[in-house]
């Protein structure tokens, strides 16, 4: 996303949908899940944010933080494995209503992940890869939870060290600590 117009044109196509199902919300509220969804408190915050983040001009190529969306089916599941198990935090959850599905964004070290019950949202049994530093601490960090439902391991790869985690819903986060080579 590049300015605050993009945010807006995110927000009418969120109230068009909404409509299409009945339910009206107002432009300032669709702006206000817009900032949420993208980690901040309020409109005003994003939009002071997003422009002076923007790349220059005519640099296409300028990429942000990708944050992938993973299929959950459970809640209590979800919350127990991302929040409990591998210490995330929960940053906010949206409901377009009651007894709606729940998309959340969780976050630990830098690392933002979006939770979706949503069915059109995607796939479960992903598989990402997260570059990181100080595997075997987070190693020893998960082994000391003694999580009930999984024990990873560590691996050395011809890239480096690996662990893998797969979530309750089928989903595998490759944790990954590259070698540097001298």
């Amino acid at each position: 996303m590049r300015t605050h117009l993009d945010a807006k044109a995110m927000a009418k196509a969120m109230r068009e949908a909404l409509s299409e199902r009945s339910i009206d919300l107002p432009h300032s509220a669709a702006l206000e899940v817009v900032a949420r969804q993208f980690g901040f408190a309020s409109w005003n915050i994003l939009a002071a944010k997003i422009d002076e983040a923007a790349p220059p001009a005519g640099k296409a190529d300028q990429f942000q933080q990708a944050i992938p969306i993973i299929r959950i089916f459970d809640v209590d599941k979800a919350r127990e494995f991302y929040q409990g198990f591998l210490g995330f935090s929960l940053d906010w959850e949206h409901r377009f209503g009651e007894n709606f599905p729940l998309y959340q964004q969780v976050s630990r070290s830098g690392l933002k992940l979006h939770l979706s019950e949503h069915a059109g949202d995607a796939s479960p049994g992903c598989n990402m890869i997260v570059h990181t530093t100080g595997l075997r601490t987070l190693h020893k960090e998960l082994s000391d939870r003694d999580y009930r439902y999984l024990k990873p391991g560590i691996s050395q790869e011809e890239w480096g060290l690996e662990m893998v985690v797969t979530d309750p819903f089928n989903n595998r986060i490759r944790f990954v600590e590259r070698e540097v080579k001298r």
